[in-house]
């Protein structure tokens, strides 16, 4: 198919596009596949189409471009050149596939930014569009102040270094801390609906949605009076809550269904695996212990070991609303995110059972009263 119209939909309007142009509809259709759980993806047989089409694609963000050497009429080294030379298209991330090194190598020199070698695996397939969404974000955080740009960058890189390390790496705590004490000054200056907006733009849930949790958890410390040196605590816990998840294949962690028992069980399995990389790591215990009960509930009914009421510790209980909360407002791939007030009427009404609600009071007050005073924002 040639063109679809890069329309938005309420849906899926914050979902990154993706431009696919391949000749082949076999082949189109499987990098589409591999793509679709996780982008909006726009494709063309034709490099000219799609050329035209970016340019008329208006003020609709396109994340990267995936051509193949093959790309009718003229081929994708030509469409790669003819996008380096339109002053309008220029930055646009391009990866290139190609049979052979030669062609690669070409492309790279000709401006393509990621190449591919056929046959390649999916999973670097995604790999070099998110490495191109994450580059552009990161650029777009040096131009923030300096506290909410030294937490941005500061938390992807040692998340990144956590992720490089695998589920058996140890966690170097001190750099977590350290790179968490940026989050708090941000939070404790004013500036955290920087960090919030500007991690929107990665393009890696697990990342984005630590970090929101590590932030709103600051926010909340901040607002119950803490020191520093707990704030810091408290927003580390929340960059390390989720650990675990980093194993998790991405079909299951993305999913846009209901899981089956088998996938549930993987999920849950996160949690035990949090808590192992943490003690092995010698995090300090209040981090553990947040990693281990954040999905506990007051009436029993949580995992892993089903705590109830005052068994589950305090740190906890505030994380546990935090990352619901997020869980709810948290941009994914697969739903729009839910409004603030809409959240936390779900975690008041639905979930009274389940989470400590003076904690939840606190936090609605803590947001909503923060959310007020912020400058509207586009």
């Amino acid at each position: 198919m040639d063109g679809r119209a890069m329309t938005n939909t309420a849906s899926f309007a914050h979902v990154p596009v993706v431009v696919l142009v391949e000749a082949g509809d076999a082949q189109r259709a499987q990098i589409r596949d591999a793509l679709h759980p996780f982008y909006r993806v726009v494709e063309y047989r034709d490099c000219n189409a799609a050329f035209y089409g970016l340019m008329a694609a208006g003020r609709e963000p396109v994340a990267a471009v995936v051509v193949d050497e093959k790309s009718l009429p003229r081929g994708g080294f030509d469409f790669v050149r003819d996008v380096r030379r339109e002053p309008a298209l220029r930055g646009l991330p391009v990866v290139f596939t190609a049979k052979g090194r030669k062609g690669a190598e070409a492309a790279r020199q000709g401006g393509a930014d990621r190449f591919l070698l056929k046959p390649y695996r999916r999973s670097q397939l995604l790999s070099a569009v998110a490495a191109l969404v994450n580059r552009a974000a990161l650029r777009r955080w040096e131009a923030l102040p300096p506290a909410p740009r030294a937490a941005l960058l500061g938390t992807a890189g040692v998340f990144a270094a956590i992720d490089k390390a695998g589920g058996g790496g140890h966690i170097a705590y001190a750099e977590v801390s350290g790179a968490c004490a940026a989050v708090v000054d941000a939070v404790v200056g004013g500036g955290y609906r920087a960090i919030l907006d500007g991690v929107k733009e990665h393009d890696d849930y697990s990342y984005a949605h630590s970090l929101r949790v590590s932030t709103l958890l600051s926010l909340l410390g901040h607002a119950v009076g803490l020191g520093q040196e707990d704030m810091r605590t408290l927003a580390s816990g929340g960059l390390l809550h989720d650990v675990g998840k980093l194993d998790i294949p991405l079909e299951v962690l993305n999913k846009p269904g209901r899981l089956d028992d088998a996938e549930f069980a993987v999920m849950r399995g996160h949690v035990p695996a949090s808590v192992a990389r943490l003690a092995m790591s010698g995090v300090p215990r209040s981090v553990v212990a947040m990693a281990a009960e954040h999905h506990e509930k007051l009436d029993g009914s949580g995992y892993p070991k089903g705590l109830k009421g005052a068994q589950i510790s305090e740190l906890a209980r505030l994380v546990a609303i935090v990352d619901v909360f997020g869980a709810l407002t948290d941009r994914r791939v697969y739903k729009a995110p839910m409004a603030a007030a809409a959240a936390l009427g779900v975690m008041a009404d639905a979930m009274g059972g389940h989470l400590d609600q003076g904690y939840l009071r606190l936090f609605r007050e803590v947001l909503l009263d923060s959310e007020a005073d912020a400058p509207a924002s586009a």
